[in-house]
């Protein structure tokens, strides 16, 4: 491995460089001669920079209906908009639920296809918090636009919103383009993995990748990879590890 502290080997690799680094902004016609503000979820420092502002808010996840949530009532206006309708889950989230989730999340990864997030197969939960906000018209959803002009956006069945800033809550992708050289994604675009392990190199494991991407993954990847390379190392002591 190349490092900023010279080159090292290594008989094997956990990666757990996350997402939080890769911001996923969507391209769309004349995003660049939008003459407000732009910014991605990873810029949010709160909602009191918006003050007398109006927001288009794009994104469908927990992101998304948090910020119009906070932003409602210091904005001058807010618009939500999603690719698809919101989908809103009732009823307590069990660690049934969760396995379920993630087992839908380490299909397509299994597949070698770009893991989608674990939100986007769970929901959103249908809480108090959110009821009052379908209640008062800040969820009010809106299909994507299909443009930017240069004071807002819109659609084409003529429909238009002028804005002064959007906020791109659109999610991230995983970190891995330092991974580049081994050569380990698939025709289909991701890594395919089982487990932690990366298919292509067995040495490598993935934790915040794929089903290991969110808290509901998470709490076990860590462990596994470990117990895993231990197998791996011939010759050191094996010592096992709690589950």
């Amino acid at each position: 491995m190349e490092t900023s502290d010279g080159d090292w080997t290594t008989r094997a690799l956990i990666n757990a460089t996350g997402t939080w680094d890769r911001p996923f902004w969507p391209r769309y016609p004349g995003q660049e001669t939008f003459r407000g503000r732009q910014l991605h979820t990873a810029q949010y420092a709160g909602p009191e920079e918006f003050t007398g502002r109006r927001v288009v808010v794009v994104g469908g996840g927990a992101s998304g209906t948090q910020h119009l949530l906070e932003l409602a009532p210091y904005a001058a206006a807010t618009t939500w908009v999603t690719r698809r309708p919101p989908v809103f889950r009732e009823g307590p989230f069990g660690q049934e639920a969760g396995r379920a989730a993630v087992a839908l999340v380490d299909e397509r990864v299994r597949q070698g296809l770009v893991p989608r997030s674990v939100v986007s197969v769970t929901g959103l939960p249908l809480n108090d918090t959110i009821r009052r906000g379908l209640d008062d018209g800040v969820l009010d959803r809106r299909p994507m636009f299909d443009r930017i002009t240069p004071d807002g956006v819109e659609w084409d069945d003529g429909r238009r919103v002028e804005a002064d800033v959007i906020l791109w809550a659109t999610g991230f992708r995983a970190a891995l383009d330092h991974l580049a050289p081994l050569r380990l994604r698939e025709p289909g675009g991701g890594i395919r993995i089982e487990g932690t392990r990366a298919v292509a190199d067995p040495r490598v494991h993935l934790v915040g990748y794929g089903p290991s991407a969110s808290t509901v993954g998470a709490n076990r990847a860590g462990r596994s990879a470990v117990r895993d390379i231990v197998r791996l190392l011939p010759g050191d002591p094996v010592r096992p590890v709690a589950a």
